[in-house]
């Protein structure tokens, strides 16, 4: 009988070009789960090849991407995301995207991995950032809502199923109530399903990716770390 040799460790790389990643260190650090969780700045190519999953930090995602083209990590990280699980908050959520809404002058790289398209800066300026609470099935103690952190937050403006990708998971919407009062929410008619609206869309997965159009990272609240290394890290070593 042939034994397969199953590590007790997950190493997961955190791209440390710009913005918080510091934060998601952190984070990751503090959560309890069943394999010891190592972690690793990535800011090389080497560096992303230690590593089992990849987290995509909240920042600027036009600087992030022109900092991992000077690094040569473009095309690696796109290699990577084919093969790996990965989690694109704010910033890191534009950067997963099929295509982008709202650039700037020339456009941006994107990384590519989630099939949705999304707008930069959706909710609006620096100013008009805010906080709400957020109901989320599936985390650690669920019925405690999440605090979800938006600043300069990008919206979801479309899905993209196909049969050829895993299908889209909706994980959190924010309230219509909680909606920016300088915002309004687009209704689409999705036929059979009933009308909906994308810009609702906080956090989503799709296969071994996930993203979330908030900040986890700048609350104290370590459970969405969990459940993405408990939904989408820790099956994809089984």
């Amino acid at each position: 009988m042939t034994h397969v040799q199953v590590s007790n460790k997950v190493t997961i790389g955190i791209l440390a070009l710009q913005g918080a990643f510091a934060e998601h260190q952190t984070a990751l650090q503090k959560i309890s789960c069943q394999k010891k969780i190592t972690v690793v700045l990535v800011r090389t190519a080497e560096d992303l090849s230690a590593c089992g999953a990849l987290i995509i930090p909240g920042g600027e995602s036009t600087t992030i991407a022109l900092l991992a083209e000077l690094a040569g990590l473009l095309e690696p990280l796109r290699t990577f995301l084919q093969e790996k699980p990965v989690w694109g908050t704010c910033a890191g959520a534009i950067l997963l995207a099929q295509a982008v809404e709202n650039t700037k002058k020339g456009g941006q790289e994107l990384l590519g991995g989630i099939s949705v398209t999304v707008a930069r800066n959706g909710w609006g300026s620096q100013v008009e950032s805010f906080e709400a609470p957020l109901s989320i099935d599936g985390l650690r103690d669920s019925t405690t809502p999440f605090m979800g952190v938006f600043i300069r937050a990008p919206v979801v403006l479309a899905l993209h199923p196909s049969t050829e990708s895993p299908p889209i998971e909706i994980i959190a919407r924010l309230p219509i109530n909680l909606v920016p009062k300088s915002q309004q929410l687009m209704v689409h008619d999705e036929g059979d399903s009933g009308p909906q609206d994308f810009q609702s869309i906080v956090a989503l997965r799709q296969g071994r990716h996930m993203l979330t159009t908030f900040h986890p990272e700048l609350t104290k609240d370590d459970r969405f770390h969990e459940y993405f290394v408990r939904t989408c890290v820790l099956p994809t070593l089984l």
